[in-house]
């Protein structure tokens, strides 16, 4: 059963969001909408990296380093909304950095994935990774296996990634089925954002739609969706898809929940569940 918050929330986003991000008040409407200003400060400190820009939350005692791909439709997002976030998978021993990759439209593709490809190659260099992300985050999480394996550089040791959006083509029926359910995305809205990031880019590209790619030899996959999401079928696709090249894949449908919940944690049971769910399978295979 879904929480009270998980309800208020909905409404809320549907009340007050999802009419900014609809995508009828273009695309610099819905990127401002999207970078979500919370009526509290951001968790905590963060530390700043002096070779790529991001932030780290750093664990009390570390017992590995945690990738972390923020969304935000390729639009907009920053690594100081994710404070919280990346402060509870600091709590369970991650050391957490998020990088700050370049975002549309004066950026398009590939810069966002170059940018998330160069922060983990440096961070690969002095050891061991976990990676996650959400939303566009986590379909760059994916895109970044894929380079990765292509050029023989070590893949992460696991991935969670939190309703990632991996095919900007809007093919899953999901896009259709939800339009009247998600209380926050339109098709027309993901539709708008894919245009702002791709640019004359194809969205059939693995490297821009990694659902589209060579799912093998990935190491261990978790993802966590909510059954009213526009991009439910981006998660269930990906498992299905994973899971037939041999690639070891868990997968997760919330009732209810809204898009992004994992920002909730302060207040949802949903989104510390979610997280602690996480941050357990990213820490067995760490």
């Amino acid at each position: 059963m879904a929480s009270l918050s998980a309800h208020l929330s909905r409404a809320f986003l549907r009340r007050f969001l999802r009419p900014r991000i609809c995508g009828e008040g273009g695309a610099d409407a819905a990127a401002q909408a999207l970078n979500l200003r919370f009526p509290w400060p951001p968790a905590g400190a963060a530390e700043a990296d002096p070779e790529t820009p991001g932030e780290w939350i750093r664990a009390r005692a570390p017992k590995a380093t945690l990738l972390y791909l923020h969304g935000g439709a390729y639009m907009a997002g920053a690594p100081r909304l994710y404070r919280s976030t990346a402060r509870f998978f600091a709590k369970a021993g991650f050391d957490v950095f998020t990088p700050a990759y370049r975002l549309a439209p004066e950026h398009r593709f590939p810069a966002a994935l170059d940018d998330v490809s160069a922060a983990y190659e440096r961070l690969a260099a002095r050891g061991p990774l976990a990676l996650a992300g959400d939303s566009a985050g986590g379909g760059l999480a994916l895109a970044l296996m894929l380079r990765l394996r292509a050029r023989g550089l070590p893949l992460p040791s696991a991935a969670a990634l939190f309703s990632p959006w991996t095919d900007l083509s809007t093919s899953g029926a999901s896009t259709r089925d939800n339009e009247g359910k998600d209380p926050i995305f339109t098709r027309r809205a993901l539709r708008l954002a894919a245009r702002q990031y791709l640019g004359e880019a194809s969205a059939k590209d693995p490297e821009a739609s990694p659902l589209l790619g060579d799912l093998s030899g990935l190491p261990p996959l978790l993802l966590h969706v909510g059954e009213d999401e526009l991009l439910l079928d981006d998660s269930r696709r990906l498992a299905e898809r994973a899971a037939a090249a041999g690639t070891s894949v868990e997968l997760t449908v919330f009732p209810l929940v809204p898009h992004g919940w994992q920002l909730g944690a302060a207040f949802m049971p949903e989104a510390r569940a979610s997280l602690r769910e996480a941050a357990a399978f990213l820490a067995r295979r760490a």
